[in-house]
């Protein structure tokens, strides 16, 4: 795992989006998909505010935090590692796979 370098913001992590495995920085203070939207990556979305859950990710590794209460995860999903990155923040550096079919 990589040190994350810091910025005024706060911490940079690592991410990598499985199965290409392309490392992107994604800064502590903003939103994963935000992150890989600006690193060229494509991950679908629609409301960006964790309602209606197209961007829906499986962590692989690493942690992510959230800044609202419940963020359209039911506690099954969140215990399978799910996350919607829209809404996530990253807390380290992370691994991201595609949701399971």
């Amino acid at each position: 795992m990589s040190q994350p370098s810091s910025d005024a913001s706060g911490p940079v992590y690592s991410a990598r989006l499985l199965p290409d495995g392309l490392p992107f920085d994604a800064p502590a203070g903003t939103p994963l998909l935000l992150s890989a939207l600006q690193a060229g990556m494509l991950l679908d979305s629609s409301c960006r505010n964790g309602t209606c859950r197209s961007c829906i990710q499986r962590l692989a590794s690493g942690r992510v935090s959230y800044r609202i209460a419940w963020p359209g995860l039911s506690a099954e999903e969140k215990a399978d590692g799910y996350i919607l990155p829209c809404v996530a923040y990253p807390a380290s550096d992370l691994v991201l796979l595609p949701p399971s079919p």
